[in-house]
């Protein structure tokens, strides 16, 4: 019998070749995941440093006030 092992196998090698280049993570994979990360930094910057005031008094009107909970129950 006859070894077929010896040489290469061109339907093998160009299979390899194949396989070896669709591998790996694409470049628009990468790009959405780098540019959403960017994305999250940027907001919790901006959470941590825009400081501001938070609460209810933040959505009064211009020189109004909010009435506290126990004015509202009298």
């Amino acid at each position: 019998m006859t070894d077929r092992s010896t040489g290469p196998a061109p339907d093998r090698d160009r299979a390899r070749e194949h396989l070896d280049s669709n591998t790996g993570t694409p470049r628009w994979v990468k790009v959405f995941a780098i540019v959403g990360a960017a994305l999250v930094l940027l907001a919790a910057v901006l959470l941590l440093l825009g400081g501001g005031e938070h609460g209810p008094g933040r959505h009064a009107s211009v020189g109004g006030t909010v009435p506290s909970s126990a004015a509202v129950m009298r």
